[in-house]
């Protein structure tokens, strides 16, 4: 598969996993409190990617091991900042302007989270963007707002706000979590997981909400590991090579899926506003997908660890006895480059234009 295409799959794959929760949500908790579910969710993801990561570490060489990405100290605060907006901000100011709002109202202010990622990527961080991208978003909102309009509930309230701040808050996540996207997206979604998911339990416990059962909590947890760990995992490998503007615009597709899933489990024909959303939807996708940035750029002195081929980017020797086998990680030093090729605003292309 052409990288772009492979990039876009595994933006659009974290969308279907994340969209996918809601209906499941339905369907396993019942009446638990929504800090409650978002806690079970975010904590199974939390545990489940530690299990993998624990898992992955024995069974790698002692090479490998001593070589594996570690987030850096200059690092930390970005990452922080990240967890801090997403994972705890974002669905307190989420859970606090639900109680308030009507369920129309919060559909529709929910899109406005890949608007404002983007609008902060391309205006304070300076990614790219062109005719075609931003048409493309334009599509992908649009068809959002398509598929939870329902006329006469809409409306702006004091809960109306904390929902824009919690879209606001997760915009600033995804845009923090680009800066540090190099690393090892297992671990940075596991600890936004462990983080997100302790500060939801302890405010529902808080609250008077008590523990499901065993098996309920382990059922919430299981579909939080997909729907959250593992799509957070796919979601910054998608920041990583395709910057933070575009994945966010991929990731905006998530309602239609979960749309499409709860279509599955009670079947009934699509609704027209499902198929006028999902031709907009494709649309945008296709605008995106379609796009061919190239132009003549350079690469300044850039040091970081990441897993990578030998590709014209990755021209290096190896301090350390290298067995040939690729893709492989350890920190690496790139040395400038001037040339011209068709690139995405990735790791190694965060440049001005």
């Amino acid at each position: 598969m052409h990288s772009r295409h492979h990039a876009a799959f595994t933006a659009l794959l974290a969308a279907a996993l994340f969209g996918a929760t809601t209906p499941l949500a339905k369907t396993l908790l019942g009446t638990l409190s929504a800090f409650m579910v978002a806690g079970l969710f975010y904590l199974g993801s939390g545990l489940g990617l530690a299990v993998a990561i624990l898992v992955r570490r024995v069974r790698r060489t002692e090479g490998a091991k001593q070589n594996q990405t570690r987030i850096q100290t200059a690092e930390i605060p970005w990452l922080a900042g990240a967890i801090a907006a997403g994972g705890v901000a974002g669905p307190a100011l989420l859970m606090l302007g639900l109680s308030t709002t009507p369920a129309a109202t919060s559909s529709l202010l929910l899109n406005l989270e890949g608007v404002l990622t983007a609008v902060i990527a391309w205006v304070v961080f300076r990614e790219n963007v062109d005719v075609q991208i931003f048409l493309g978003m334009v599509a992908i909102v649009s068809g959002g707002i398509v598929l939870s309009w329902q006329p006469g509930d809409a409306g702006v309230s004091p809960g109306a706000l904390l929902i824009v701040a919690a879209c606001l808050a997760w915009a600033v996540d995804n845009n923090l979590t680009r800066k540090v996207s190099a690393n090892d997206a297992m671990i940075i979604a596991c600890l936004k997981g462990l983080v997100a998911g302790c500060v939801n339990l302890c405010i529902a416990l808080l609250l008077g909400a008590h523990l499901p059962s065993v098996g309920r909590a382990a059922a919430a947890m299981l579909t939080g590991f997909a729907g959250y760990g593992v799509s957070l995992v796919l979601f910054v490998v998608a920041l990583r090579n395709l910057g933070t503007a575009r994945t966010g615009a991929y990731f905006s597709v998530a309602p239609i899926f979960g749309v499409g899933l709860s279509l599955v489990l009670w079947p009934e024909w699509p609704p027209l506003p499902f198929c006028i959303a999902a031709a907009l939807m494709a649309l945008g996708i296709w605008l995106h997908i379609r796009e061919r940035h190239e132009h003549l750029h350079t690469h300044e002195v850039l040091a970081h660890n990441h897993r990578h081929r030998h590709d014209e980017h990755h021209q290096h020797t190896h301090d350390f006895e290298w067995d040939g086998k690729e893709p492989h990680t350890h920190p690496h030093r790139h040395a400038p480059l001037t040339h011209a090729h068709a690139h995405f605003p990735d790791i190694h292309h965060r440049h001005i234009h």
